[in-house]
């Protein structure tokens, strides 16, 4: 099928109320930016991106922390080779560069005005684009919204907005814990959020998505895979390369009981809707429908072909998803 085809059959859904349609699946550019993922080579990377833009991914999700911005600028080589351009959401890495936020940390030292400006240029100039669709905090913290520097930093977003440079803003919750931006949804200062939400960890599904379906903001769902878990791929046998951050994600006793896991989940989930407990992890997260996208990240082309197939409209319904509830593991090995 021709790349017009493609696009016209990848289903889309509403960012929330910010008048942004967006493909289902969308493309995760952490995997690309050369930057604790292990080896990572640029060709490989260019091909995934090119696949996925012609299969009609229309939403990319980068970072400047992705590699100090090589994510994004292979982004906008893609545009510029593509001719044309699609959404793109980058965000703006604290200062302290402490992942994830604290509520002992002060807006001074991770989020300052200006370095919210210099971060929104910064990401201008690498993504070679004219205005930031959408610019999201890369950590956030609710507390933050009480302190004394929240209104010059609001402020400063509403004027990037004023000045053409930022269309929307949203904020990329801390990993423990999806309900660290519950205020901040509730506030209206952004119109998404990005959030950890797999089979696994189904925290965000108890009162975030819930609230941004009521308020009209926009869900990216991140990590659908586990970081590799869900894939269906990872044995007890399987191992990382040293600069690879999954080496210490799976490290120890930690991998042993993530295949525990994975092997009672698979037969709930595997059958006429799912083909593979992969194919499942991205149904899980669009059978919700808070959800706008979900963003797995896509290093090679046949990662990005799988991928776009599940997005078929045929996802769990709530008798499914209440037994895939019964494998809820809360736990985070980022740490």
């Amino acid at each position: 099928m021709n790349a017009a085809g493609d696009a016209l059959k990848l289903p889309h859904r509403p960012l929330g109320r910010a008048g942004l349609s967006v493909s289902e699946i969308g493309f995760g550019g952490w995997g690309i930016g050369k930057s604790m993922w292990g080896r990572t080579d640029d060709q490989e990377s260019m091909r995934a991106l090119k696949a996925a833009l012609e299969a009609g991914v229309d939403y990319f999700d980068t970072a400047y922390a992705y590699g100090a911005g090589h994510s994004e600028r292979l982004i906008a080589l893609l545009f510029k080779e593509a001719g044309r351009r699609a959404t793109v959401s980058t965000k703006v890495p604290p200062k302290n560069m402490e992942w994830p936020g604290h509520p002992r940390a002060k807006l001074a030292l991770v989020f300052p005005p200006d370095w919210i400006r210099l971060s929104a240029e910064r990401s201008l100039r690498n993504l070679g684009a004219d205005a930031l669709d959408l610019l999201q905090f890369h950590v956030w913290h609710d507390d933050w919204l009480k302190d004394p520097l929240w209104p010059e930093l609001a402020a400063t977003m509403e004027a990037l907005k004023k000045e053409g440079k930022v269309r929307r803003w949203g904020a990329s919750l801390n990993n423990n814990d999806p309900e660290s931006g519950l205020r901040l949804v509730a506030s209206g200062a952004v119109d998404a959020v990005q959030v950890l939400f797999n089979m696994f960890d189904q925290r965000a599904a108890d009162r975030l998505l819930p609230l941004c379906r009521e308020k009209g903001v926009g869900v990216i769902a991140r990590c659908p895979f586990d970081e590799g878990s869900l894939t269906g791929t990872l044995t007890r046998e399987t191992r990382f390369e040293p600069e690879d951050f999954r080496s210490h994600y799976f490290g120890g006793e930690r991998l042993d009981e993530t295949c525990r896991r994975t092997d009672a989940l698979t037969p709930v989930v595997v059958g006429p809707k799912a083909e593979t407990l992969a194919a499942a992890a991205l149904k899980f997260c669009l059978s919700f429908d808070a959800v706008s996208t979900v963003i797995p990240g896509m290093r090679r082309v046949p990662h990005v072909t799988f991928n776009v197939r599940a997005a078929d409209g045929n996802y769990f319904d709530a008798r499914e998803l209440a037994e895939i509830a019964k494998h809820r593991w809360v736990r985070d090995f980022y740490l």
